[in-house]
């Protein structure tokens, strides 16, 4: 896989920046969930407003930081969806310079589908399969 469907432009902070300077490497994830929660919205797969019904709760993050980002940067995540198991969806992530194309980090990332009432993974809703198969041009359902 080589494209990236959905991508999400994002300025850099003063807040972001550690001691040397560069933006923070927990801010990366930040940045991930950034583009996760604005991809579930845009797909509407959560209204972005009652969390209670996002539907993911994280299970494993994998990131690997390959440039530093600096204060006034403009970045962008790319990410798409690699596979959807029965409870979980990987995401894979690229955060790039939006100028220059530097690619600064690139993550995965495994969400278990999961009800924040009865705290318990449930299988991933057939609804979201099928609607992240049309967006990313692949077939995600079940067999």
């Amino acid at each position: 896989m080589t494209d990236y469907p959905f991508s999400l432009s994002l300025q850099v902070r003063y807040g972001d920046l550690d001691p040397q300077w560069h933006v923070n490497n927990a801010v990366f994830l930040t940045y991930l969930e950034a583009a996760r929660f604005t991809y579930l919205k845009e797909l509407e797969l959560w209204d972005g407003v009652d969390y209670f019904n996002v539907g993911l709760i994280v299970a494993d993050i994998h990131c690997a930081y390959l440039a530093p980002i600096s204060l006034g940067d403009a970045i962008r995540v790319r990410s798409r969806v690699a596979k959807i198991g029965n409870k979980s969806i990987t995401f894979e992530y690229v955060i790039e310079n939006e100028v220059t194309g530097l690619r600064h980090a690139q993550a995965e990332v495994v969400m278990v589908a999961y009800d924040y009432r009865t705290q318990k993974s449930i299988p991933v809703p057939d609804d979201w399969r099928r609607k992240i198969s049309a967006h990313e041009g692949r077939d995600f359902q079940t067999k």
